[in-house]
Order: structure tokens, then sequence, then C-alpha cells
């Protein structure tokens, strides 16, 4: 872990609710939580940032304008995060804001993506999900917190081709609904947040990804936009200060929840067209993990896991 002074005092920071407290964002090193970290310290928080790319994420914190730590973690090593949970609250202060961000994804069919790749992106998305909240809700019951899961409109309906990263969304929406009714009566409040197309490296290759660019051409104008992480960052600072239940980036998700039943089918009939239009050798070239961010984890999951070498006598 590495402390980070403040380059100055946010302008924002007195008059904001959140100022003067401490957040903890996941998956910080790049996209959405790096822009949300960025947004938080505006607004006065002093912000951990979390995640496994320590270059990056040390570069990303020294860039605030408020106090700030690093650390280089794997929020699927629960043992660790717990650690990195304590080490956090000697320094900064207990958390009063905690957002579950860290996510990877991976592309092709289930049949064909390796056992082990599959698994991680669940790993990561849903368990690592779990242990974030479990490492830091004694914080969060010591200053009645607010605890945000990052979850996807892949929620709403499953796109073939992306059954790992469907599969996990869905999960930590159950997940983060099923935790606020238990944490209710301790002051804690847990929100989803449901991002749609975002500009991060995660989609930087949609348009090479057959499915994700049929269901992307198939919908209305106003919901194909790529809509920046800054802009989406702004969206969840947003509602983080008014500790929403769901937040919605963009907000005219919002009005898609009452469709949500009737998602699926569309999806399924829209990508099954696409797919027939495909040969096996095009559908198994698009197995792999998306953005840079994932293979950094993918590369570096892969090498712990790597038994150590021995040498012949």
């Amino acid at each position: 872990m590495r402390d980070i002074p403040g380059t100055g005092r946010s302008r924002t920071a007195s008059v904001s609710p959140l100022g003067g407290r401490v957040a903890v964002v996941t998956g910080a090193a790049r996209g959405v939580g790096e822009a949300l970290a960025r947004h938080l310290s505006d607004a006065g928080m002093l912000v951990a940032l979390v995640g496994r790319e320590e270059e990056t994420l040390c570069q990303a914190a020294a860039s605030l304008p408020n106090r700030s730590v690093c650390v280089e973690v794997d929020v699927t090593d629960a043992g660790a995060l717990d650690r990195a949970a304590r080490t956090i609250s000697d320094v900064l202060g207990p958390a009063s804001v905690v957002v579950a961000n860290a996510g990877i994804a991976i592309g092709g069919p289930f049949a064909r993506t390796p056992a082990d790749l599959w698994q991680r992106v669940v790993d990561v998305n849903l368990t690592g999900s779990a242990n974030t909240a479990r490492a830091f809700l004694p914080q969060l019951t010591r200053t009645r917190g607010y605890f945000l899961q990052i979850a996807s409109t892949a929620a709403f309906g499953s796109a073939p081709m992306m059954s790992a990263y469907c599969a996990s969304k869905s999960g930590v929406e159950s997940f983060a609904q099923a935790l606020r009714g238990e944490v209710a009566p301790d002051g804690i409040v847990v929100g989803i947040a449901y991002l749609h197309w975002t500009g991060t490296d995660m989609v930087t290759g949609v348009d090479d990804h057959p499915v994700l660019t049929a269901l992307r051409r198939n919908q209305p104008r106003f919901a194909r936009t790529v809509h920046s992480a800054d802009q989406v960052a702004d969206w969840l600072t947003t509602g983080i200060t008014r500790r929403a239940r769901h937040i919605y980036a963009p907000p005219w998700l919002r009005w898609c929840q009452p469709l949500r039943p009737a998602f699926p089918a569309v999806v399924s009939y829209l990508t099954r067209r696409e797919l027939r239009r495909l040969s096996p050798t095009e559908l198994a070239a698009d197995i792999g993990v998306l953005g840079a961010g994932g293979r950094a984890d993918w590369e570096a999951h892969r090498a712990g896991a790597r038994p150590p070498r021995t040498e012949d006598p």
C-alpha cells in the first residue's frame, strides 16, 4: 500500500456532504473505477484505490486532489482484502462509502471457453464483490455507510457468447438485493448501479464482437451512445451523495425496469439471428478477455497459479 498526500483541497469539499469522509473503490486502476475515484476526491473524500495494477493504480491516486492510498490486492483473495481493509482504516479512517466495481469480461462460446477462464470472471465479479462487502461491513456499520454494487444492463437480458459476464452481473444484482435487507437495521444503505455502454477498454473492441455489435445495432439510436467513463462517474457520484438505492447510467435506464420480463426473449431473438451467420471458426476466434484491465488480471492470476519451477539436480 502507498499513502499519497493530496495535491490541494477540492473546491467542492467544503459544501459536499461527502467531504472529509473515506471512500474505497475497487477496480480503480482505470476506466470507471479511476474516474469515480477522481470524482469522489473532487467532492472532498479521502479515497482508497484498490486494484491489481499497482503502478497504474498509484499513478491514478497521485493525481487526486485529496489524500489517498493505493492498495494492490486481488479481490478474490479474502484474506488479503481483509488485511487491506484494516490498513485502509488505520491510515485514512473507517470507510463511509465502498464501491464494488472490480470486474472483468470474456467473450466466446461457453463450450469452447477454458473452464478456468470462465470461472475467473465469476470469481472476480461475483465472489470479489462479496469479499469486498464482507471485508468492509464492520467499517460501514461504524459509519452507517453506503455500499454500492456496480452491476450492468447485462443483468436485464443475457447475451450469448457472454455467459460468464452476464451470469456474474445477474449474480451481483441478486447479492446486493439480499444484502440490502440484512444490513438495513445497521443503518447501511446498499445501492445498485446499472451501467450501459461505457467508454472503457472493456468495450473498445465491441465492433469486433458479433453478438455485442448485433445488440447495439438493433437498439434505438439514443441507446447506442457510448458514454465516457467520466460522465458515468459523475452519475455515480450524484447517486452516492444521495445514498440512492438504484443508480442508472444513463438515467433513462430507469424506465427499462418495467420492461425487463421481455428483454431475454428480445436479446435471444436478435443474437440467434446473428449467430446463424457465423461459422464455428469465426465464433471460436472471439474467445478471450476483453480490455487491458481484464487481461492484466488474468495474466497476474495465471502467474500466481503456476507452480514454482524447480531445477534439475
